[in-house]
């Protein structure tokens, strides 16, 4: 069994993030061939590319953890119909400077909770034209706009609702299958075969 290491980011900062609760569902209800590790989006100033000829550690940091893994997967509420200002900071920080983007070619999926009635959609419509133009390919389907209710998700990361588990499951099974498919196809441009 090949195992996939996936990063996550969580876009709230909030300690009681209903996404922070997602993120565990979803590892807890993920195959076991993919390992988890947070990337965590906390301790970052505010990008300037006045960093860009002497970066600081704590981006360096950043891209690192990218960079080690096989995949990643945003886990993202909506904040005024678009992504969280910690979230966009965090990825103009690991695509910088220019040419050095840790996000190109790493399979990617979004997902977000919501107690509002457009749950996350605009908020990841967003994101994903963001993840578009840095060359990250996305699972497209299934989307993920969880409508959150008080107790949906356990501290322990359980599932209340049936079919929500059901539904996260899938996507995470779904999610499975798309590194692997990505991560088995050679680069754009590569040569393949004998001439």
């Amino acid at each position: 069994m090949t195992m996939y290491r996936v990063g996550y980011l969580v876009g709230s900062l909030a300690t009681a993030s209903i996404n922070r609760l997602l993120s565990k569902a979803l590892i807890r209800l993920s195959p076991p061939d993919l390992e988890f590790t947070e990337i965590s989006i906390r301790n970052l100033p505010l990008y300037s590319y006045d960093y860009d000829d002497n970066y600081p550690v704590v981006g360096t940091a950043l891209k690192d953890s990218i960079a080690g893994m096989d995949a990643v997967m945003f886990v993202t509420p909506e904040y005024n119909r678009s992504i969280p200002g910690a979230l966009k900071n965090a990825i103009d920080w690991a695509t910088r400077p220019a040419g050095d983007n840790a996000f190109a070619r790493k399979p990617s999926a979004v997902i977000g909770a919501s107690p509002g009635a457009l749950r996350t959609a605009i908020a990841q419509q967003h994101l994903r034209s963001v993840l578009g133009y840095l060359r990250s390919p996305q699972m497209n389907s299934p989307e993920g706009y969880i409508h959150y209710t008080p107790g949906l998700f356990t501290e322990a990361g359980k599932v209340t609702d049936e079919g929500t588990e059901e539904f996260l499951r899938r996507f995470m099974n779904d999610f499975h299958t798309f590194i692997v498919r990505v991560l088995s196809e050679p680069p754009v441009g590569a040569v393949t075969g004998n001439r």
